[in-house]
């Protein structure tokens, strides 16, 4: 059963927040939902970055959480992907909200997972686990992204096939995204991983990535080369970590937006 509309009134705009509306929601799963909401016209975003989103508290003062921007840079509208904690202070009530509805957003985007933060290379990996995927969605629909690497590899892995968000646009290659063109589609691989029930492609992505499958539909090396891969993580902590340390291992330097390097994570969401 739906919630009562949230109350606009008990919204107030500040310096650093705005006052949006939803204009869209897809509930995917039981625990994972897609929501749109307006753009402002001074918003401007590189793909791959998150902002702040929210609802007032209990204490009236607004209750925020960082949310990776899903829409690509151009896009008129805000998305935003979610999963829905039951008990969760923000996400037990955001999992209700409904077109229509007010939200606040933050005005200044940020983050590391752009490929500012990269140096030059031929492969573009983007490693993804549940929510995570949110940035990606943002910079394989940017034209740019494409200009700067010979493939643009999307990987997700979750635990059941109906969690994998997004799977029929990235299956179809982007198909009907207004700035891509088919040398672009070309460029993409879409990696998905299911860990939990029968699928095509099964298992967490270090064993795909220490079997080869993770390679298997490149035409470059069927392993990652520090010298030509960059790679871009997002996930759960534990994800992150274990990715991070074994890039690592095998030649990787971390960048950074005042200094590029062969792969990166979101540090705002590790701690």
């Amino acid at each position: 059963m739906n919630q009562p509309i949230i109350d606009r009134d008990q919204f107030q705009e500040s310096g650093a927040l705005s006052v949006e509306t939803v204009t869209y929601v897809h509930h995917w799963t039981d625990s994972l939902f897609t929501l749109k909401i307006t753009r402002p016209p001074s918003f401007r975003f590189r793909s791959g970055e998150f902002v702040m989103i929210g609802l007032p508290g209990d204490n009236g003062k607004p209750l925020l959480r960082a949310y990776s921007m899903a829409s690509p840079s151009y896009a008129e509208e805000l998305e935003f992907l979610s999963i829905k904690v039951q008990d969760g202070p923000l996400t037990s009530r955001l999992q209700y909200i409904q077109p229509g509805d007010p939200i606040y957003l933050g005005k200044k985007p940020t983050g590391t997972l752009v490929t500012d933060a990269l140096l030059p290379g031929k492969r573009l990996f983007m490693l993804s686990t549940g929510t995570g995927l949110a940035p990606f969605m943002s910079l394989v629909r940017d034209p740019e992204v494409y200009g700067m690497f010979d493939e643009v590899i999307v990987v997700h892995s979750v635990r059941h096939v109906e969690e994998l968000a997004y799977r029929d646009l990235l299956e179809s290659k982007l198909e009907g995204d207004p700035l891509l063109e088919d040398e672009d589609r070309a460029r993409f691989i879409y990696v998905p991983t299911v860990t939990r029930e029968a699928f095509r492609t099964t298992g967490r992505i270090q064993t795909l990535i220490d079997s080869g499958d993770l390679f298997k539909d490149s035409k470059g090396p069927q392993k990652f080369v520090p010298e030509d891969d960059r790679v871009m993580l997002c996930g759960s902590m534990a994800m992150i970590k274990d990715h991070a340390a074994d890039l690592e291992t095998r030649g990787f330097e971390e960048g950074a937006n005042n200094k590029p390097g062969q792969f990166v994570i979101e540090r705002a969401f590790v701690g």
